[in-house]
């Protein structure tokens, strides 16, 4: 037994270690990015030795290689390579903003030419500036979340030139944290619109709509944006009772997810039941094109089909599900697996 004790205590010890080195060093990374945030001498040195995402009007630079999609990391000597041809290239990669950095402290930063000719910089490092839509779900798990927020935050500064107040131009402090309108000492910060997306479950089936505007054959759960002065609880029961007139019994959360479309959303996953014997569904026509129930077997085909592989012979779809990048995905599966244990 003492033997034992001895050796729990040293596997204790080291476990910790381990535990205080990981969240030490994800401490020293997050109060170096603020740092950044803050400081713009140390964030214009920062650009010397940091790497670059390229983006075209909004849309992100790739490489193909083989069958897969790399997202490319410039360093500020290519970046100038690059600009060097142009007048102020200095200033060009003032215009870059701040989206994380390494373990190592090496910054990241994303920048947009969209002023500049889009085959010629393709031509010159052998790639394609590719839509987002497209992007974020051909290129590695790990660089969607970047190339997403990297967008959100572009296109916020695209969209906020000018003082709603005054009318005058506003400056972005270095980093891309905030800009500031100096005629009226306004401080604007990026920000995104809170939307819910739920799935709602009788107990048995899960119910999946689609939108005129979605791919032939996907179904997705429902969302929403969040009224001013609501909550979470209030904008789920809201939105299942516009779009489906169902009544909400109980809810539970369970992720969130940044998405970049149509504008910086937080989306906030949840799970929704309603009484099964109130579950006709009656449908919003304005907002939906289709609402359904799913039973179990039909999802779990679902989740196996390709997009591709949907159409039939008559030329009807079968339906097919968001892709596991997206948080509807996650819903979908968290359903499965709920519906299995309990008939197992």
């Amino acid at each position: 037994m003492l033997v034992m004790a001895v050796v729990y205590q040293v596997l204790h010890r080291r476990v910790s270690s381990l535990v205080c080195r990981l969240h030490s060093t994800y401490v020293r990374k997050m109060r170096y990015l603020n740092q950044l945030k803050e400081d713009d001498s140390l964030c214009r040195q920062a650009q010397a030795s940091g790497a670059f995402y390229l983006f075209h009007n909004l849309s992100p630079f790739l490489q193909k290689v083989g069958k897969k999609y790399l997202v490319p990391q410039l360093s500020a000597a290519e970046m100038k390579r690059i600009l060097e041809k142009l007048p102020e290239a200095e200033q060009w990669l003032e215009k870059s903003v701040l989206i994380g950095c390494s373990d190592e402290h090496r910054p990241h930063f994303a920048l947009d030419l969209g002023a500049l000719d889009k085959s010629a910089i393709e031509t010159e490092l052998q790639g394609s500036f590719t839509d987002l839509r497209k992007a974020l779900f051909v290129v590695d798990g790990k660089d969607s979340p970047l190339l997403a927020s990297a967008q959100s935050l572009l296109r916020w500064h695209d969209a906020h030139q000018y003082c709603s107040r005054t009318g005058q131009p506003t400056q972005k402090n270095l980093a891309g944290s905030k800009r500031v309108c100096h005629a009226s000492g306004v401080t604007y910060y990026p920000q995104m619109s809170p939307v819910v997306i739920t799935l709602v479950s009788d107990g048995s089936r899960c119910l999946l709509a689609r939108q005129p505007s979605f791919p032939q054959g996907m179904f997705t759960a429902l969302s929403g944006f969040c009224d001013v002065g609501e909550n979470v609880e209030e904008t789920v029961r809201r939105e299942v009772a516009e779009e489906v007139g169902l009544e909400v019994e109980s809810l539970r959360y369970s992720a969130s997810q940044h998405w970049p479309f149509p504008s910086s959303c937080l989306m906030i996953a949840c799970h929704a039941l309603v009484g099964a014997q109130r579950a006709e569904i009656s449908m919003d026509s304005l907002e939906l094109e289709e609402a359904r129930w799913f039973g179990l077997e039909e999802i779990v085909e679902g989740l196996k089909r390709e997009p591709r592989s949907s159409k039939q012979d008559d030329g009807s779809f079968l339906p097919w599900f968001p892709p596991k990048q997206a948080i509807a995905h996650q819903l979908i599966r968290e359903w499965v697996q709920q519906q299995s244990a309990q008939t197992a």
